[in-house]
């Protein structure tokens, strides 16, 4: 399924060149668009520009592979997504409405705009009204009218994120986990874990949900591994081939708060929605933290979502002699650095498999957080103190306020 496998032209090619050993990049899950074409080719020399010629010039064929790859998943997937008046990708033919008015709806009904359904977001205290577009109507041209009809609603696409990482080795001897010290819930906003991770519970946003995935597992466990006794996982894909979508964000998001969660971890990306947006503002209203990954699409993608929205904290990720990601996506504040390659943790069979990318640094980081909280610490001074300082002395756009549990993970 597209969200999960990266298509064979991006990893014939990436692996084709003369740094693939150093990318160490098979599987690994590409965001959409987010208005790629329009926003970033006018600020790579701003992302890239502290950065050697050969890494430039890396990062401009990872950009260059991402979207010829997203082309492609958009001509296989037309019947269940499309592109938005961004160029990013969403489920197709539905739009998403925050703030509207009865007459406002009135209008947009009258337009052709018939109401889906009104979600309430659970523990997050609004609604969002789902619309079908008109029959025929390409969706970046209904977005744009309904806006026109309805202004000052909060109207976009339900944007679609994809996970930003997968397996990058071969399966090992079983995985030893830590005692279970750290007392303080984590949610997680992914796939499911399989049966070998232990949950508080796991619940389904989206069609054939809760279903078992390498992904979640990996980042679950890997929760557990650092030694978080309560992981709670909401599955944002199961069998959807629009998974990952915004409304099934938010109300993921919304589950984790109610039922307890104190930290919330996604390693996910995507472009900027309002929707995710005012939900990840609304969680962290009441006292929830979210740690989020800034994705592997390299320095001259755009900035990426969740982790670019105001008070996330942005995880980038480092290999094994702590160099940072030549793949590594970036985020509008980057906060810190953790292990991203070199790591160990369970695929959905249980199995003990090497693993690369963001994805498996945020959880990492998001453990240490909570392992503050848990003994009633402040968490930023708590891990500013715990970070180790790489790069340029003091924050740096590439490690941010430094690495954060350096040696998690990478024991065989």
């Amino acid at each position: 399924m597209m969200r999960r496998i990266l298509p064979t032209i991006l990893a014939a090619a990436i692996l084709a060149s003369p740094l693939a050993a150093q990318l160490a990049l098979p599987q690994v899950q590409l965001p959409d668009p987010g208005g790629v074409v329009g926003d970033v080719t006018d600020t790579v020399g701003i992302a890239l520009e502290d950065v050697d010629a050969t890494t430039q010039r890396t990062a401009a064929r990872l950009l260059e592979l991402r979207q010829r790859t997203i082309r492609k998943l958009l001509r296989q997937n037309r019947e269940t997504i499309e592109a938005d008046a961004r160029g990013d990708l969403a489920r197709r033919g539905e739009l998403l409405v925050d703030g509207a008015t009865a007459a406002q709806l009135a209008v947009l009904d009258e337009a052709g705009f018939s109401v889906l359904s009104s979600e309430q977001i659970e523990g997050l205290d609004f609604i969002v009204t789902r619309l079908a577009v008109p029959e025929r109507l390409p969706l970046a041209k209904a977005e744009r009218l309904a806006r026109e009809l309805a202004p000052g609603a909060e109207i976009s696409a339900d944007n679609l994120h994809y996970q930003s990482g997968a397996v990058a080795g071969t399966v090992i001897a079983p995985m030893a986990l830590q005692s279970a010290s750290i007392g303080t819930e984590v949610g997680v906003i992914d796939s499911a874990p399989g049966a070998s991770v232990s949950t508080v519970a796991t619940r389904g946003f989206a069609k054939g949900a809760p279903k078992a995935a390498n992904h979640g597992s990996a980042v679950a466990s890997l929760l557990k591994s650092a030694g978080v006794a309560r992981v709670r996982v909401a599955d944002v894909y199961g069998t959807d081939a629009a998974g990952g979508n915004a409304l099934a964000i938010a109300k993921a998001l919304g589950w984790l708060v109610s039922s307890g969660s104190k930290v919330v971890t996604i390693s996910l990306v995507g472009p900027k929605n309002s929707v995710v947006q005012k939900a990840v503002a609304a969680a962290q209203k009441k006292g929830v933290v979210i740690v989020a990954a800034v994705g592997n699409d390299g320095p001259a993608a755009p900035p990426a979502y969740p982790a670019s929205y105001d008070g996330v904290i942005a995880i980038t990720g480092v290999d094994g002699r702590n160099r940072a990601l030549i793949e590594a996506g970036r985020a509008l504040n980057l906060d810190y650095a953790a292990p991203g390659a070199d790591i160990y943790a369970l695929d959905a069979r249980g199995k003990r498999v090497k693993w690369r990318g963001t994805s498996f640094a945020a959880p990492l980081a998001a453990a240490r957080l909570a392992a503050a909280l848990s003994r009633g610490r402040n968490w930023r001074s708590t891990l500013d103190a715990e970070a180790r300082d790489l790069g340029k002395k003091g924050p740096d756009t590439t490690y941010g306020r430094g690495l954060l549990c350096g040696t998690c993970a990478r024991k065989k």
